[in-house]
């Protein structure tokens, strides 16, 4: 299994259509002050992380939740010991940090997006995969609100006269959203503190790129739920640079345009400004691979060594 030693930038949109993506704790989809609406980077992460626990049912997930006996999510000391057992004491009883490391290096979520480690010892971690806030590209932000009913009366410890109405609630969804996430990757991030994990301390891999991959242009369909049935990857955009290039590419909101109106009901994505700046550094690139749905989208003004793959 070989390391993975070149960088990359690209980006992961996800569709939504009557779905809420990443709602707030009002249950409303998050908005920028200026009205926009986004999703955080865990969001999406969630749906990465998601998708590799079901699909690659070897790897170990750490940052996922885990529940107890009682039904209760267990701790992060209860999770490190669940995975790993007692932590490794040294000299003075004091728990050994390398160690633990190595240990936390052989979850492929680790390995992948890092960690701050604040349990029985504090560890950072700096993660190779940065992927920022997804904002959505889409011409509108139109939110509506919906009451709902639960079966059951939410007055339960009233007297019999006092029951008489069910629980009303009310959930909200996004017509339809775009959401862009741009990510980049940079597998020297790991470097120095795999360097003081000692032997066998895992660095990121071809193999975990490869799920890497295959997880961001799949998670969100996978992932179902009643509020985000409607949510689905639509692209992911892979730019990889030569092994020892230093260049660093804008963020890919700048770069890739949605155009406002649709042809034959699929969403046109606009590449010129992306196909522009690669032009410039086209020696640098190794690779670069256009992840799409063919069914709902289209693409103009694609880089003309581009590799374009169904999702």
């Amino acid at each position: 299994m070989s390391d993975f030693k070149s960088r990359v930038f690209g980006c992961a949109i996800v569709k939504a259509i009557n779905s809420n993506y990443n709602a707030d704790f009002s249950g409303q989809p998050r908005t920028l002050p200026s009205g926009i609406v986004y999703a955080t980077d865990k969001a999406f992460k969630y749906t990465v992380k998601n998708y590799m626990k079901d699909v690659f049912d070897k790897e170990k997930i750490f940052y996922f939740k885990s529940i107890n006996a009682n039904l209760n999510p267990i701790s992060l000391d209860e999770k490190y010991k669940k995975f790993f057992g007692d932590y490794p004491v040294g000299a003075g009883k004091t728990v050994v940090k390398t160690t633990v490391a190595k240990n936390l290096l052989s979850c492929i979520d680790i390995r992948l997006f890092g960690a701050t480690f604040a349990g029985s010892t504090n560890i950072s971690l700096h993660g190779p995969v940065q992927v920022n806030h997804g904002v959505n590209v889409w011409k509108e932000n139109n939110i509506f609100s919906e009451q709902i009913t639960s079966p059951f009366s939410n007055k339960a410890d009233d007297p019999e006269a006092e029951k008489g109405m069910t629980t009303i609630g009310r959930q909200s969804k996004l017509e339809e959203g775009h959401y862009l996430h741009h990510f980049s990757v940079n597998p020297q991030n790991l470097k120095d503190i795999v360097e003081n994990a000692g032997d066998n301390a895992q660095m990121l891999s071809d193999e975990d790129i490869s799920k890497l991959k295959e997880a961001m242009r799949r998670g969100a369909t996978w992932y179902d739920s009643a509020s985000k049935a409607g949510c689905e990857n639509e692209m992911l955009v892979w730019v990889q640079l030569n092994e020892n290039s230093k260049l660093v590419l804008p963020n890919f909101s700048t770069l890739i345009d949605l155009l406002p109106e649709k042809e034959n009901s699929k969403c046109v994505y606009d590449f010129e400004r992306l196909s522009a700046e690669l032009e410039k550094i086209n020696v640098e690139v190794a690779c670069m691979e256009i992840f799409y749905n063919q069914q709902t989208t289209k693409l103009r003004n694609q880089p003309l060594n581009a590799i374009e793959i169904d999702l």
